[in-house]
């Protein structure tokens, strides 16, 4: 495969209207060069076509956009390559306007008979979905062989927007007879949705990889499925796409990147330099918050990519590019401390997505879940070093397992947790996970589990030991939990009823009716051994409700079956800061990151003429200001002895004391980002 992929990239995105002239009018390529050699730009994803349908460069295939007088994909490559900027590719893939006017039968066709995908109506502004059963197919792969004959040097291709749906065109309906399919049964036409798609994988792949069998290639269908690797040998690496102010959040990109490092595929984090998302000219994201995003990328192992949208007249934006050279020019002097590193984490979160990632990809099941999103935000508060892993990951490189209210466990599964366990490993259980619908509880927790209590909500009472800081009376569960009698296990503490769920004919105040005085005679957790049980879907309840009560309580459970087990423990970092622990092994050197930076929600509903903005959106998780935290404490258990301990990439050495195995420091200040790199 070629060379690792480099950290500060752009991605350049040029979806442009045929309705504009002087295409690439102003594009001046001492300008350009210049403007991505101050913004420490070392990667750029350039267009070829767009989603719009229109060439930017001298096709034959496809055709070139009407106000557009030079090759100006040519002009933009050269002038990159020339500086040693590298040029990734980019092709239009699941939409494409030209085509979809000049061959409109080659479009998404609903059951019920109408255009489907992204734009229904004619009289809707926006793109057009295009069946990959269709000719379409033919014509984006001629055009796809195009460019890499053209552009042999090119530093990979991208294509967008990889997504099918419910096709009833004729191309669909034959594809369905031919293969046996009743195109008047859902399932079915769900499967030849999942064929239409790997009919595009596969073509498509073999379409470069025939020409060129080292050349990149992704195909970007907007998120990485846990536990769906059926597609990867169509990849050569992983781009997340998760634009913290365009829906995603901040707490998605964790999620995604601690599952992309536990693959073997190189991959980038793909932020954009918008203040709302893709498609907005003239929006800013604050310096402070693109810098911290960039920095986080490179602390969950990532390298980086930024989103920007390039004006017609081709001029690349003044503002833009300083705010990026801010946040690219701190990366370049900390991407070394980051290159082949491995991640070292205590637990693994077993994605309850990756237990039926087929039905993710298919359709019929959610691509993320709240139980997944609610874990992690737990584990990343909490400051415990974790991976996100999936049912094929080799368990034997972690001291627990976590899994979060819905994983399902079949035989397969089972088995290997079983064998997880007799070897020491530590398992973590809540709400239906390990449960059978026949067998019931899967694993000998010291207990026995019921049927869902019929009462919504409930409310705990947590042993003294688990109990929050600021808690000790019942507190309100916001879904029901499993029945749980406890046998020779230890009780985590007591289930209190309400005096009744909330009817027509008996409510009380508000909302639900307070908890009885005495204790149901359930139980909210066990434990026993090597494994621990909480009884209620605790993860998909924190991300719902963000209680910090309940978080405080689940870190305390995550530790005390941790116990001795746990590598990190920190003091003074709040709960919005994130910290990661790697290993660089060729350099013989870890290095501890930190980050903190305070996010808050700002804006509201309103109406706006942005097609991938209106409707959408509430709100904007913005991050403003960057606050300084000091005299954070670390204790770390090392296996090795420490020679020096240094603040990169300032070059400060630090104080540290060393007893055995442990390792203590105090960091002074953190501002954003902070390496603490301790040499062997």
């Amino acid at each position: 495969m070629t060379d690792p992929l480099r950290f500060r990239q752009i991605h350049l995105d040029f979806h442009t209207s045929g309705a504009i002239d002087q295409i690439g009018s102003s594009f001046d390529q001492q300008a350009y060069q210049a403007m991505l050699k101050e913004a420490a730009v070392d990667s750029i994803t350039t267009f070829a076509t767009c989603h719009h349908g229109w060439s930017y460069y001298d096709t034959k295939i496809g055709q070139k956009h009407p106000g557009l007088k030079f090759d100006l994909l040519r002009a933009q490559y050269d002038a990159c390559k020339e500086i040693d900027v590298n040029v990734p590719i980019y092709l239009t893939a699941g939409v494409h306007n030209v085509m979809a006017e000049e061959h409109p039968e080659w479009r998404i066709i609903t059951p019920e008979g109408n255009y489907g995908g992204w734009t229904k109506s004619p009289l809707d502004p926006g793109f057009k979905s295009m069946s990959f059963h269709s000719p379409y197919l033919d014509y984006l792969c001629e055009q796809v062989q195009e460019v890499v004959k053209l552009f042999p040097e090119a530093d990979g291709i991208f294509l967008d927007i990889i997504t099918q749906y419910e096709d009833c065109s004729q191309w669909g309906l034959a594809h369905m007879k031919e293969k046996g399919l009743d195109p008047m049964k859902k399932e079915d036409r769900l499967q030849s949705k999942v064929d239409a798609l790997y009919k595009y994988y596969q073509r498509v792949t073999d379409a470069v990889r025939s020409i060129d069998p080292k050349m990149r290639i992704f195909h970007n269908s907007g998120h990485i499925i846990p536990g769906y690797r059926e597609i990867f040998p169509y990849f050569s690496h992983l781009e997340l796409e998760s634009l913290p102010t365009g829906g995603w959040g901040y707490d998605h990109f964790p999620l995604s990147a601690k599952y992309a490092k536990t693959l073997d595929l190189d991959f980038l984090g793909m932020t954009g330099k918008f203040h709302s998302t893709w498609g907005e000219f003239g929006g800013y994201k604050a310096p402070n918050a693109l810098r911290y995003e960039c920095c986080a990328m490179l602390a969950y192992g990532s390298k980086c990519s930024i989103g920007d949208q390039l004006h017609p007249t081709g001029q690349l934006d003044a503002s833009t590019y300083g705010i990026i050279g801010e946040a690219y020019r701190d990366v370049a002097r900390k991407e070394a401390y980051v290159q082949g590193a491995a991640n070292v984490a205590d637990v693994a979160l077993l994605s309850s997505i990756s237990t039926h990632a087929e039905d993710a990809f298919k359709g019929t099941g959610d691509r993320d879940t709240s139980s997944d999103t609610g874990a992690a935000r737990v584990l990343l508060e909490e400051h415990i070093l974790f991976d996100v892993i999936d049912t094929q990951t080799d368990f034997t490189a972690y001291k627990m397992l976590v899994l979060p209210d819905d994983v399902t466990v079949d035989e397969g599964l089972e088995a290997r947790l079983q064998g997880f366990l007799k070897a020491g490993g530590k398992l973590l259980l809540s709400g239906d996970s390990g449960i059978d619908p026949e067998r019931g509880m899967l694993f000998d927790i010291g207990g026995e589990v019921g049927e869902t209590s019929e009462f919504l909500p409930d409310y705990i009472v947590p042993t003294e030991e688990l109990r929050a800081e600021f808690v000790s009376n019942p507190m309100v569960m916001y879904r029901p939990s499993r029945r749980l009698k406890v046998t020779d296990g230890e009780s985590l503490g007591d289930v209190y009823d309400p005096y009744f769920n909330r009817t027509w004919d008996h409510f009380c105040s508000h909302q639900h009716a307070p908890a009885r005085p005495d204790s149901s005679g359930y139980a909210c957790g066990v434990h026993k051994g090597n494994i621990l049980y909480l009884a209620h879907p605790v993860f998909s309840i924190y991300r719902g409700f963000g209680q910090v009560a309940l978080r405080q309580i689940i870190g305390k459970a995550i530790r005390r079956l941790l116990g001795e087990d746990e590598t990190l423990s920190l003091s003074g970092l709040p709960s919005t800061g994130r910290v990661t622990y790697t290993r660089q092994d060729l350099e013989n050197r870890s290095v501890l990151h930190l980050l903190y930076a305070n996010t808050i929600n700002r804006g509201g509903a309103t109406e706006l003429h942005g097609g991938n903005v209106a409707g959408r959106q509430m709100s904007y998780e913005v991050i403003e200001d960057l606050t300084p935290v000091d005299n954070i404490g670390v204790e770390l258990k090392v296996d090795k002895k420490v020679s020096a301990v240094t603040l990169q990439p300032e070059g400060k050495a630090l104080a540290f004391q060393q007893d055995g195995g442990v390792l203590k420091l105090t960091l002074p200040r953190l501002l954003c980002h902070q390496m603490i790199v301790l040499e062997d």
